[in-house]
């Protein structure tokens, strides 16, 4: 009866851990980051003048990196600077507008000016953050000019940026490079189909890229957050739906980027075991997506909670 006991009370401890989980059980299991691996390092990070590429700059400043800080709008940029030197006045801080559709050429001159502004180490950290997601539509609903520009900045140029830096971390046999995925790039996303594909173009990427370059020192992480609150979705009904901060979410991919990790899931439930059940149990997740898609289409048109388990009964409109 005891042995019983013990497993019975093991297997409601796991499930109360599920339950309550925020992100897979490796990342879980680091508490902190590693501090000698963000002081006096160098990270780039793109699509940093908002969002959660303008708090990763925050924290990691507080933690003592260095930074450089790239996006379209130059404005935007200079005011997160202001607000990095405001608050953690020692911190060196670099501001490289870029577009990561301009073209080859124009993103080989951004990468040997990030590496000429701290000569001495180069760029340590590149967290590929920049992004772009339309509105939520039906696969066939979309167009060709959204099919474009998602591809050209979600995978052509952050493509493109990785291999024209990843020469300069090789020649220094260090480097690493932490991408900021989606758990739309591990699962069917319905209402996402291009930003989905887009996603686990990157995943395909970056995880083959490592496999190639580990062995001479460049590493990769590749983060896969679920629904997180963002200044984006709060012009949406999103009451209903549990999303983690943006905060939390910076918090655990730098975590998860100076342990080393290779692949981390970021979310609250349901999402989460969704990814693990597609994972694991493939023909379990993918009935179980095939019986919310058309509805998830139907609530994200509507405004709606796209994150809720009632959609698999059928229920569209948020709660």
């Amino acid at each position: 009866m005891l042995v019983v006991f013990i497993c019975v009370f093991l297997l409601l401890l796991f499930l109360f851990k599920f339950a309550t989980a925020y992100g897979d059980f490796t990342l879980m299991s680091k508490k902190q980051p590693k501090r000698h691996e963000i002081e006096d390092k160098v990270f780039w990070i793109t699509g940093a003048s908002r969002g959660i590429g303008e708090i990763l700059a925050k924290q990691l400043a507080s933690l003592g990196a260095k930074l450089i800080i790239s996006a379209r709008n130059e404005a935007e940029l200079n005011q997160v600077r202001t607000q990095l030197k405001g608050k953690h006045a020692p911190v060196e801080v670099k501001i490289l507008p870029m577009d990561l559709t301009s073209g080859e050429d124009s993103l080989r001159k951004a990468v040997e000016k990030a590496e000429s502004f701290f000569p001495d180490s180069g760029v340590n950290y590149m967290i590929h953050n920049a992004a772009f997601e339309r509105p939520k539509t039906s696969a066939i609903d979309v167009t060709e000019e959204g099919l474009k520009a998602t591809f050209d900045v979600n995978v052509l140029g952050t493509i493109t940026l990785t291999r024209l830096l990843a020469p300069f971390m090789l020649k220094r046999g260090r480097g690493h490079f932490v991408v900021m995925s989606s758990a739309a790039g591990k699962t069917p996303a319905p209402g996402q189909a291009v930003y989905s594909a887009s996603k686990y173009a990157l995943n395909g990427y970056f995880h083959t890229l490592r496999s190639e370059l580990c062995q001479k020192g460049i590493g990769v992480t590749v983060v896969c957050p679920g629904p997180i609150e963002t200044s984006k979705n709060s012009e949406v009904n999103v009451s209903s739906e549990k999303r983690l901060s943006s905060e939390r979410c910076a918090e655990l991919t730098i975590i998860a980027a100076t342990h080393g990790l290779k692949e981390v899931w970021i979310s609250n439930q349901p999402v989460l075991l969704v990814m693990y059940l597609v994972q694991y149990m493939p023909s379990i997740g993918y009935w179980l997506m095939d019986k919310v898609g058309k509805n998830r289409v139907e609530a994200a048109a509507q405004k709606g909670n796209t994150y809720s388990l009632s959609l698999l009964l059928g229920k569209k409109k948020a709660s």
